[in-house]
């Protein structure tokens, strides 16, 4: 399993884990499941559709053309739906506990998720392509059908190279995307560590920390995590050194208190 630095805002590195090959493969495998179980639902709902309607009508034919495009929509965007709603996450990648961010640790775009889903056509054609065959065993000898198959497995063979041999395991979409697949079930990204609860009760130390970004902040939750996890004073107490000469703060809590304080004070006031 292979491990990535990402620095952050105050130049301390951060670890995520890349998730092992298998882990990949088998969360494609359950994702080509789930859609060709889907197109074998969809077919008979076309069956139906064709059976009842008068086929010699030009209306109907162009119903029946409507109705196909409409049940093929869901696989054509199964992935890039998935990922938006679920965070980085296709049902597979749930599964096997993987999760699609940024580059820098944080919660990738909507754009860089559309980057990722119109580069993945390999899986899209590999899908079709089997339902095609099982359809019609005979379709390979088809010159057009053979040429797609063909195309379909150059580009899963290209991603399955770069991912193997790039060190942050990127496939094409992810290389033009600027994202990578980490582990959830181990490090967390830093977008998702933010967020905590303060009671209302509560008084701000340092109203100082408003001055920071969204990215800071993230950055310094994502510090203390991995400081915590690692037992590494000095990372925390770097950290804190920074934070405090950029603020002008006059603490003298402990690396960690004060950090945590500071993530408090930031979600109390953020919502004030």
């Amino acid at each position: 399993m292979g491990v990535i630095k990402v620095p952050t805002s105050f130049n301390i590195e951060v670890e995520f884990e890349i998730p092992e090959f298998y882990r990949r493969l088998i969360a494609l495998f359950i994702d080509m499941l789930i859609q060709f179980f889907y197109l074998k639902i969809a077919e008979q709902i076309y069956n139906s559709f064709e059976r009842n309607s008068n086929t010699f009508s030009e209306d109907t034919q162009h119903n029946l053309w409507a109705a196909g495009l409409l049940l093929t929509l869901p696989i054509m965007l199964y992935h890039i739906l998935l990922e938006i709603t679920m965070n980085g996450q296709s049902v597979g990648k749930k599964i096997m506990g993987m999760r699609v961010v940024h580059e820098n640790g944080g919660r990738a775009s909507i754009g860089q998720f559309m980057i990722r889903w119109l580069l993945r056509v390999s899986d899209l054609w590999i899908v079709l392509i089997l339902f095609l065959l099982l359809l019609n065993p005979y379709a390979l000898r088809n010159i057009e059908t053979t040429l797609l198959v063909l195309a379909a497995l150059g580009f899963l063979i290209t991603d399955i190279i770069l991912v193997v041999s790039s060190k942050k395991g990127q496939r094409i979409g992810d290389i033009l995307a600027h994202t990578i697949l980490i582990r959830t079930n181990t490090r967390t990204s830093i977008e998702e560590t933010v967020f905590q609860e303060v009671a209302d009760s509560y008084t701000p130390a340092f109203p100082q920390i408003m001055q920071l970004s969204d990215k800071d902040i993230n950055a310094i939750k994502s510090i203390l995590e991995t400081a915590k996890k690692k037992g590494d004073f000095n990372m925390a107490a770097t950290a804190s050194e920074k934070i405090k000469a950029h603020l002008k703060i006059d603490s003298q809590m402990s690396p960690f208190d004060f950090l945590e304080v500071l993530l408090k004070d930031y979600n109390y006031l953020s919502v004030k």
